[in-house]
């Protein structure tokens, strides 16, 4: 999944950001308070053993950000999580735990009931030194305390959030479009459901996505996109023909990329190094599919924190095909969109009801 450095997109803030740990392990609770208030820009206001506690706690607490564990005796993560929602509207929650296919699972349904995000937790034996770790639990926990006060400081007659400014839009290239790449991170999971959803069971071009998650999540996605929107969704395969109406999820720990193979195009898995600090990362996609598909490329970025992306968006705009974006009102984290929307390289910005009505056009055209 997605992390930054501090420097990135979460940015410092008047006051510190207020956390609340949540773990049945005191020497968790520990290493996580150090690791958050390692930063100064994060204070630790609480932390509790069970998800009652934190409840509890919260109802006398100011706090941004919660960051919580799965498994807790007394009550678990999933029982508590829409609890603390509603002790606290607009709070938002990152649930932290070690990667199983059973934590997969519970932490997609996590995602669906309103956590914002989910990072895989190492073992007790390696959080000490995992570095990696400790770098994107800040830049989260520091984005999405933005996210909880803007929420706060909304009226709550406002319906949507005050957009930061209109971006400069380019015309949309007119060669007709042969492959969908989207991007997606903090907040992709819904948005991707959301939008494919709503795409006919019968969409005539191959989708590549390259979303922000660990290993065992992406497979989950991929389920549950086909659940979703009727349209075949598997993690791509090293080697496997890009074929029209099917779904590609990047696999969790490894770059996807397409590839020309004759006049076939195939799914290319890269293990490169990390960019942006993600694997898989949303611009090596994009970067092949400028360079295999050219003008015939069409690009969603949809919500997510940094700017991943952002290169891969210049190289395909640069070889004639065309980029939208999730608008602002409408993303968990305008980072990733509003990087690439503030850079020129949009030809729509869209709220995201209105972005798979905006691609199936594209697709009827290219049908046309």
């Amino acid at each position: 999944m997605v992390t930054l450095s501090p420097s990135g997109s979460a940015g410092q803030t008047a006051e510190p950001v207020r956390a609340m740990v949540v773990d049945d392990s005191a020497v968790i609770r520990t290493v996580l308070t150090r690791a958050l208030e390692s930063d100064p820009a994060i204070k630790v206001v609480a932390s509790a053993g069970n998800g009652q506690r934190a409840i509890d706690l919260l109802s006398r607490t100011e706090a941004d950000v919660v960051v919580l564990d799965i498994e807790m005796p007394v009550m678990d993560g999933i029982t508590a999580l829409p609890r603390l929602i509603a002790v606290r509207p607009g709070i938002q929650i990152v649930m932290a735990s070690t990667l199983t296919r059973k934590n997969a699972d519970i932490g997609m349904r996590a995602l669906a009931a309103g956590a914002a995000d989910y990072i895989a937790r190492p073992t007790t034996e390696e959080l000490d030194n995992a570095e990696d770790f400790k770098r994107e639990l800040i830049a989260k926990v520091k984005a999405l305390a933005q996210v909880a006060r803007r929420r706060r400081a909304a009226a709550p007659t406002v319906a949507k959030l005050r957009p930061t400014g209109t971006p400069v839009l380019r015309q949309a290239g007119q060669h007709p479009v042969q492959v969908i790449v989207i991007g997606s991170s903090t907040g992709g999971p819904q948005a991707l459901f959301a939008m494919l959803k709503a795409m006919p069971a019968n969409f005539p071009l191959p989708i590549l996505i390259a979303q922000h998650m660990p290993p065992t999540f992406t497979a989950i996605l991929a389920d549950q996109i086909q659940q979703a929107s009727g349209l075949p969704s598997a993690e791509g395969r090293d080697g496997e023909a890009v074929r029209p109406g099917r779904v590609y999820v990047a696999p969790g720990g490894i770059h996807m990329t397409v590839a020309a193979k004759g006049i076939t195009r195939v799914v290319k898995l890269v293990d490169s190094p990390p960019e942006n600090f993600c694997r898989p990362a949303v611009d090596p996609l994009w970067r092949s599919a400028a360079a295999v598909y050219g003008p015939a490329s069409f690009a969603v970025m949809l919500t997510g924190m940094g700017q991943d992306g952002l290169k891969g968006a210049e190289a395909i705009v640069a070889a004639g095909g065309s980029v939208i974006a999730q608008d602002e009102a409408t993303s968990v984290v305008w980072g990733m969109p509003g990087a690439v929307a503030k850079a020129g390289l949009c030809s729509a910005v869209l709220p995201l009801p209105e972005i798979s009505p905006f691609v199936r056009r594209v697709a009827m055209r290219t049908a046309a």
